[in-house]
């Protein structure tokens, strides 16, 4: 009877350290979204073209696309086909403290990895590079940061740009004007009707406002580039097992090649709603970061002294 009672507490030991074991495995967003059924995305309006409205108000682009990918991914690590997609917007001052708050589960935008944001959150591998650059008026003379001396310069709130824009300014001391807007398309739009002689931003989003403008020719984008920005999508924090589903999932994109026909159809093709074609091919930076996978934040300033 005793070799009998001990195999039986030995199969009851095993049982008990496989299943429930497995169970108590699933933590953070991966459970959040388990005992939810429901994955939330956090969009932005106007981040042509990588997280944006078409006209039917529906959010697209080449960011939302990879993050449904994610979405894929988390159905069958789950086992669950029918976890639902519900899209939040968020703005470049909401999106930390909405992703913090468990109001979201990802951010998929134009969200530049940096050092200071990751105390607060995490990044995935980087999925695309670009910097701050400045758009103005052909007719306004302006060729660069040093045009902008004495003059008034709109900035998205909440970006590191305006950090890159205003460090530079206190560094070479132009006495710039700053005034602030809430979105991309309110800074364009003050550059647009005179009330700033420039507006400081990624230069993809740049290059996207001048393309989607009633009269692209009147806009030009000038200036060096004043930081690097890598591109990442954001997540809470702390939660490896989610981080890891997320990272694997970009960086299969990156081994498959399908990440190429994902870029061509957002910057290399007619996309909604205009059927305008930013003609962008990809940089040797984003192949570089496609060839070898990295999450390392840049410094907010850029290339200035905080």
């Amino acid at each position: 009877m005793s070799r009998i009672y001990k195999a039986l507490f030995t199969l009851l030991t095993i049982t008990l350290m496989t299943a429930p074991v497995a169970a108590q495995e699933l933590t953070g967003t991966l459970k959040k979204i388990k005992d939810t059924g429901v994955v939330k995305i956090g969009h932005r309006d106007a981040s042509i073209p990588f997280s944006y409205l078409d006209d039917q108000q529906k959010p697209i682009g080449y960011g939302v696309d990879i993050c449904l990918k994610i979405v894929d991914a988390i159905k069958a690590e789950l086992k669950m086909p029918g976890v639902k997609v519900e899209f939040v917007p968020v703005t470049s001052q909401t999106r930390i403290p909405i992703l913090s708050g468990g109001n979201i589960d990802m951010e998929c935008g134009s969200t530049t990895n940096s050092v200071e944001r990751q105390k607060q959150v995490a990044f995935a591998p980087t999925y695309f590079m670009t910097g701050t650059k400045l758009i103005v008026k052909k007719s306004s003379g302006i060729k660069g940061y040093d045009g902008l001396k004495g003059k008034t310069v709109v900035y998205t709130q909440g970006t590191t740009n305006e950090r890159a824009m205003k460090a530079y300014n206190d560094e070479k001391k132009l006495g710039i004007n700053f005034i602030p807007a809430k979105d991309h398309a309110e800074s364009f739009l003050a550059v647009d009707t005179g009330r700033a002689a420039g507006f400081p931003m990624d230069d993809i989003l740049l290059y996207s406002l001048r393309a989607s403008a009633k009269n692209p020719a009147d806009f030009e984008v000038v200036g060096e580039f004043l930081s690097d920005d890598p591109y990442g999508i954001m997540m809470r924090k702390d939660d490896p097992a989610f981080k890891k589903l997320v990272d694997n999932t970009v960086t299969g994109l990156y081994k498959s090649g399908e990440i190429n026909k994902i870029y061509t159809k957002w910057f290399q093709s007619a996309i909604p709603p205009k059927g305008i074609n930013l003609g962008f091919p990809m940089s040797d930076a984003l192949k570089a970061l496609v060839k070898n996978p990295s999450d390392q934040g840049v410094e907010a300033c850029g290339k200035m002294k905080c």
